[in-house]
């Protein structure tokens, strides 16, 4: 590893919680609280400054899970990148833990940390909103990540680890938020979060196409492991391409109009056509190119929730709404 090191306290804490994937649950949050915004006024029910409020404690709450989420899959795959680490020692960014960084206890501290903090903050959001199922929905998110990497499940080593991924940030995270503005279980904004769930499956097993080699000598059981980094890059692109129809379908059958809901698949199908170019070459222990390709990925995917929270939010807030 000849890449420099964070040197202050601060800068390791920063690195540590990887900025970089933030959008992962910032985007689908802002998604849910577009839908319920927009069910919220379809109901007569919309309150600005409630869902403004609503809007900040889903920054913090977004932010608390990511901390956890991102902490304890650290601790729990130390061995893994530690594998890594001495398989390829000049290959992508310092590991925290194998690197020194921070050490296994002070990230396995924050880890449980940011998830009592997320309990807590939600507790009395819940309280101040009468909605339990906003709470129980959250609880259940920690759950679900805590299942991915942690034991007793541990199923991103069993082979189930995208499943669960796919599932929280896809459609547990989202729901939380729609939730929280709408105060409802299900109304049809809800089906776009069908469109959603294939972002999140590409996303999900994308994670893996850099570690594929790692991953098999430390017996983690991925899609990438499981397919091989050629089969894997075919379901990432066919899972981002089903999210195009899926939207569209969904302009025709939920409350939502036809051209709000093509406006988004068309900045799917535009990052689609990118990501497609990168695929090309992005082979095993191609670590640059395979780089490329997830980057591009992910502006496809953050980006089209965000242009569709966007849209929804606007149309909700001003009124357009039926």
């Amino acid at each position: 590893m000849n890449k420099a090191l964070p040197d202050s306290t601060l800068a390791r804490w920063r690195y540590a919680l990887k900025p970089a994937s933030w959008p992962k649950l910032l985007a689908p949050m802002l998604l849910g609280q577009a839908l319920g915004v927009h069910a919220a006024a379809r109901a007569g029910q919309f309150d600005p400054q409630k869902s403004a409020w609503l809007l900040g404690a889903g920054v913090l709450l977004s932010l608390l899970n990511l901390a956890y989420i991102v902490l304890l899959n650290d601790f729990a795959d130390r061995e893994v990148d530690a594998i890594k680490r001495r398989m390829f020692p000049n290959a992508g960014s310092p590991k925290t833990i194998y690197d020194g960084i921070l050490s296994a206890k002070q990230v396995l501290f924050g880890g449980l940390c940011a998830g009592v903090l997320t309990l807590v903050v939600s507790a009395a959001l819940a309280l101040w909103l009468g909605n339990l199922w906003f709470l129980l929905g959250v609880v259940t998110g920690l759950g679900v990540f805590w299942s991915y990497s942690l034991p007793p499940l541990r199923m991103n080593y069993r082979g189930g680890g995208e499943l669960l991924e796919t599932v929280g940030v896809g459609l547990v995270f989202p729901w939380i938020f729609y939730s929280a503005q709408s105060g409802r279980v299900f109304s049809g904004e809800l089906l776009l979060l069908l469109g959603t769930l294939c972002l999140a499956l590409s996303s999900a097993a994308a994670s893996g196409l850099s570690d594929e080699e790692s991953d098999r000598r430390g017996g983690k059981r991925t899609l990438v492991t499981a397919l091989g980094n050629r089969l894997a890059r075919r379901l990432i692109l066919s899972a981002l391409a089903l999210c195009v129809p899926l939207w569209a379908v969904a302009g025709v059958i939920s409350p939502l109009p036809l051209w709000l809901t093509l406006s988004a698949a068309a900045f799917v199908a535009l990052g689609y056509l990118s990501v497609r170019r990168l695929d090309v070459g992005a082979d095993r222990g191609q670590f640059a190119q395979l780089s490329r390709l997830k980057l591009a990925l992910h502006v496809t995917i953050w980006g089209g929730q965000v242009v569709l929270a966007v849209l929804v939010a606007l149309r909700g807030f001003f009124g357009g709404v039926p």
